[in-house]
């Protein structure tokens, strides 16, 4: 699969490039050019070094946007089996941008439940580029019921660039979703561990947020707006969407020395996207560190446990 090279990923890109020339120069004209390879694979590795250990908020947002990033169902593939999808709210129909059903990970039954982008315009038109309406949202606590009536654990997996704001869902009252299940998920008397796999936007994202651990990929971003948003509202153009990724503390690294999130699932050097194997191995390892230690607490400790991480953010103890 070729990947598109965001911008500060060039001089990565023409690197690989060059190295690609000398290779096929060396192989077709049978000439010893393996001392300027290595240097060059040197170069190369230094360069991506730097460039990788040192991403500023608003390329993590870029990552966390990249089309080939692996999506939910890219990481139940890799990460988890039996799945079975589950359908409807019962009330509307069937959101496709919010799959969920039983699966297994590790010896571990669950449920699981997320958001789903596309790829390409046929997909994303199913899957309403990853924003749920409020039927998705009613399905999802459906199903955390459901696992609720069974004794398994739900796995959120969030990566929606806002719940959708069109007419049709405030026509069926896309805020009262959102806030039911926020009311819903405190109370669940199972374990819920929710990760922000790429963007994780506002209302959307906190619809299936609300769990006993929180936790982000790497490159993953968590905000109440956009970047862009943000930027339009304080600087008046979105020119300035940078400067409002850096100002709002919205990356993985940001949030994980806040202690909004409990956990930052390390990617791949590169991103999840140029390995999807690898991320998924990375997630499901933490993802069932993670459970166990809420599988230890008895119902009454994981329940008071819950309300107090919610209750304590946004307290400040400065001097």
């Amino acid at each position: 699969m070729s990947i598109m090279p965001l911008e500060f990923e060039k001089p990565i890109a023409e690197l690989e490039s060059e190295i690609q020339k000398l290779k096929v120069k060396s192989s077709s004209q049978k000439i010893d050019m393996s001392e300027q390879i290595a240097s060059m694979e040197a170069t190369l590795q230094e360069t991506r070094n730097d460039i990788y250990n040192n991403l500023t908020p608003w390329q993590r947002v870029q990552i966390a946007r990249h089309t080939n990033r692996p999506f939910m169902l890219d990481y139940v593939f890799h990460a988890f089996s039996d799945f079975c999808e589950l359908h409807g709210d019962r009330h509307i129909g069937d959101d496709h941008s919010m799959p969920g059903g039983f699966a297994r990970i590790g010896d571990q039954r669950v449920v699981v439940i997320g958001h789903q982008k596309g790829r390409d315009t046929k997909e994303n038109l199913k899957r309403n580029f990853g924003s749920a309406h409020p039927e998705g949202y009613r399905k999802a606590l459906r199903l955390m019921k459901m696992a609720e009536r069974f004794g398994l654990p739900v796995i959120c997996m969030i990566d929606t660039p806002g719940a959708f704001p069109g007419i049709g869902a405030e026509e069926r009252n896309i805020a009262e979703a959102i806030a039911f299940n926020l009311r819903e998920m405190t109370l669940l008397k199972v374990p819920i561990l929710a990760c922000v796999l790429g963007e994780g936007g506002s209302g959307g994202a906190l619809g299936i947020g609300v769990a006993d651990r929180v936790l982000m990929m790497e490159n993953a971003y968590y905000s109440v707006i956009s970047p862009e948003g943000c930027a339009a509202i304080l600087w008046k153009h979105r020119k300035h969407a940078p400067e409002a990724a850096e100002a709002m503390k919205i990356t993985a690294p940001d949030l994980g020395k806040l202690d909004l999130i409990d956990e930052v699932i390390i990617e791949p050097k590169g991103g999840a996207h140029v390995d999807h194997a690898a991320a998924a191995e990375s997630f499901k390892a933490v993802i069932l560190k993670q459970l166990a230690e809420v599988q230890a607490l008895s119902t009454e400790e994981m329940l008071d446990a819950r309300y107090d991480k919610y209750r304590q953010y946004g307290e400040w103890c400065g001097e």
